[in-house]
């Protein structure tokens, strides 16, 4: 089959003919009909987070079952499918808990094994791990939510708890940013959305945000302006040091800061302003994608159209076409405001 891979960190990716994926005896393999261009695709690219190489990269992805292991039921040939991008092993006990989002023995297509930027992809513990797809959603905005989309949504309504009436702000308007401004609007929230590409900043204020540059003035300060001493939650949807700082220092008394941006290599372990999360009793948490058992809820509002996940898909780009894409996640307004996919099948 076609697949993106690279063989060196930094190395431009090609194209180029690699073995099938083996179907588990108790997983599926997928046909790929969408597959998103992710900044976390990028990190592994540029070995900020060590992958096995060589890879092929690609995680949040959507299309049909065309071979379903021996030891699975309630699947079958031509189920459309979409797959958190923590693949969980369905056995330990945070498997048990529900808590597949942080598996332990957890795998991820793109990093620990050949991802999605390829015409198939293997998927381990199917009973754990599949989605249903709606038929009334089409793949290629059903391949958003296995990672960006989901974990936005899991971010502000599990651990941002936001409530409609609140103040919601997001640092970065990429596609998970743009996914949380879209998740805050549907729940009620007044959204702040800020960004330094004005492009990304015109996606967001379409989305229905107020959005605010923040090369104005110090991006904290502004947020507390216009939220009238602070937003309830706010999210970090970039992952550098600055922005984690100006997502607590945004927030009012008690609220609520979710990172949601992976902050890797030497940009690890940033500096926060503690004094400021102890005086105001602030909370600060991760949110590391969503399991599969939680996507009712979330496709409950798609199918209703309170959520819309088609409008974040900006750019569907062939294979051919994608190493160029992810190249483009390094260089500032470059890249394509709201997510690109990958349609391995177009030419």
């Amino acid at each position: 089959m076609r697949a993106v891979v690279y063989r060196a960190y930094g190395e431009q990716p090609v194209v180029e003919d690699v073995a099938e994926p083996a179907c588990p005896a108790g997983g599926v393999v997928v046909e790929v009909a969408a597959t998103g261009v992710c900044r976390s695709d990028w990190h592994a690219w540029q070995g900020h987070d060590p992958v096995p190489l060589p890879m092929v990269p690609g995680h949040e992805f959507a299309g049909t079952l065309v071979e379903v292991g021996a030891e699975v039921a309630g699947w079958s040939v031509g189920d459309r499918v979409t797959v958190p991008f923590v693949v969980a092993c369905g056995r330990c006990a945070w498997c048990a808990a529900g808590e597949q989002q942080v598996c332990p023995d957890q795998v991820q297509p793109g990093f620990t094994y050949p991802g999605s930027w390829a015409e198939r992809v293997a998927v381990p513990a199917a009973a754990t791990n599949l989605v249903r797809v709606p038929d009334g959603l089409a793949l290629d905005a059903a391949a958003a939510l296995g990672c960006r989309f989901a974990t936005s949504y899991r971010a502000l309504t599990v651990h941002g708890g936001l409530r409609a009436g609140q103040h919601l702000a997001v640092h970065g308007c990429g596609g998970v940013g743009l996914s949380a401004v879209m998740v805050g609007v549907a729940l009620g929230a007044h959204v702040v959305a800020t960004d330094l590409d004005p492009a990304a900043r015109e996606a967001a204020c379409a989305l229905g945000a107020e959005v605010l540059d923040p090369a104005a003035v110090p991006v904290a300060d502004a947020v507390r302006d216009a939220t009238g001493g602070g937003a309830h939650v706010s999210v970090d949807a970039v992952g550098s040091p600055a922005t984690a700082a100006a997502s607590v220092r945004s927030l009012r008394r008690r609220g609520r800061h979710v990172q949601v941006g992976l902050l890797l290599g030497d940009q690890a372990a940033p500096p926060l302003p503690m004094d400021v999360v102890v005086a105001h009793e602030l909370t600060v948490v991760g949110s590391h994608g969503m399991a599969a058992h939680e996507y009712p809820a979330m496709l409950d509002l798609v199918a209703a159209g309170t959520l819309d996940p088609a409008a974040l898909v900006t750019r569907r780009i062939p294979l051919a076409e994608a190493p160029a894409a992810m190249a483009a996640l390094g260089t500032p307004g470059a890249a394509c405001p709201g997510i690109t996919v990958v349609v391995p099948g177009r030419r």
